[in-house]
């Protein structure tokens, strides 16, 4: 068991019976959409989940509760969106068990910034902490004279750090590239997406000194779809974005199918090829349109205290993604028991 349950703990208005039976039919839908039960030997969970406003934002203590038990369906999830208060994080930490560990970045400030962080959420009884963790920077560019000239900066800088799990070592990129507009092919998007590729291609493949040359390009790119240029960025630099992405459930809880969050990756390592991907579309469980009625029409209202004139529309629509939401996780698994191939390079 991978999240320790204690409702000895809970307020007495928390609605202990509603949360063990979403948490008992996400365990159900897990099953039944094929994501595997974690394995201490065999192979690593990896995930992305960009958790909207993930800090300071007064989300419920039954919205904690379910985040905790979804981070706690993998061994390591790149989170995006952490704000400046950690007091959401924090709780849920504490809810998942002392065993798990996060690193953040400090908050890039800025409007474009959005006074947000990255952070990595991992399992140390899987999960190894390198000591390696840095916020990108890209370098000077060199003009045609031999001068240099500063690059233009991502809008929120993304955050490398290294880990590994079993005989695997790897290092990890997670981004929140720009959004900037809501063009497919905007221009600030696709440049941070093209200086992403290049500056970790030559990071893993060519510079002395890197920790790992097997890197995972991993979070919220704010890809419309995967015939953009910011795409198509990632594969013309060598990076392998996974046989079925295209395929899978849109990531965004929006009503256009958008496939903003990724994992892509340029590994070294020859034993590791990927044995599963998808998408957990969380409404499936968590504050879904059957349990509107049942659980949660009743007493809704907005923060201000005022009731919606569209209650369904509010909570689909705005409520659900607040306490939870407005992107769906992805995840991947990989292998990391390369004992066999070891033995048998020696005979």
């Amino acid at each position: 068991m991978t999240f320790r349950y204690d409702f000895s703990a809970v307020g007495p208005d928390f609605p202990v019976a509603r949360v063990a039976e979403t948490i008992r039919d996400f365990k159900t839908y897990l099953g039944a959409t094929g994501v595997p039960r974690k394995s201490l030997e065999s192979s690593l969970l990896m995930a992305s989940w960009n958790i909207q406003h993930f800090g300071g934002t007064g989300r419920s203590e039954e919205a904690l509760w379910y985040i905790a038990e979804i981070l706690s369906t993998f061994d390591i999830v790149a989170v995006q969106e952490v704000k400046r208060e950690l007091d959401d994080l924090e709780a849920v930490l504490k809810l998942m068990g002392p065993w798990w560990r996060y690193v953040v970045t400090d908050v890039t400030e800025g409007t474009d910034g959005n006074d947000e962080r990255l952070a990595y959420v991992y399992d140390s009884r899987k999960v190894r902490f390198s000591g390696l963790a840095g916020e990108l920077v890209i370098p000077p560019v060199e003009l045609d004279d031999g001068t240099e000239q500063p690059p233009v900066q991502f809008d929120r800088t993304p955050f490398l750090a290294g880990f590994s799990a079993g005989w695997f070592n790897f290092q990890l990129a997670t981004v929140h590239l720009a959004w900037a507009t809501g063009d497919a092919e905007d221009p600030d998007r696709v440049r941070e997406a093209e200086a992403l590729a290049k500056f970790m291609r030559r990071r893993t493949l060519t510079d002395r000194g890197t920790w790992s040359r097997n890197t995972f390009l991993i979070g919220d790119f704010n890809f419309f779809n995967e015939h953009s240029r910011a795409y198509l960025a990632l594969e013309d630099n060598g990076f392998t974005i996974p046989v079925g992405r295209a395929e899978l459930t849109q990531t965004n809880a929006g009503a256009d199918a958008r496939y903003y969050d990724q994992i892509a990756y340029l590994l070294a390592d020859t034993n590791v090829a990927p044995a599963g991907l998808g998408v957990l579309d969380l409404f499936e469980v968590f504050y879904s349109d059957a349990n509107f009625t049942r659980f949660y029409e009743a007493g809704l209202t907005r923060a201000d205290g005022t009731v919606p004139g569209n209650k369904r529309s509010y909570y689909r629509n705005h409520y659900r993604r607040k306490q939870l939401s407005d992107h769906f996780p992805i995840w991947i698994e990989l292998p990391i028991d390369f004992g066999l191939p070891y033995l048998e390079s020696q005979i």
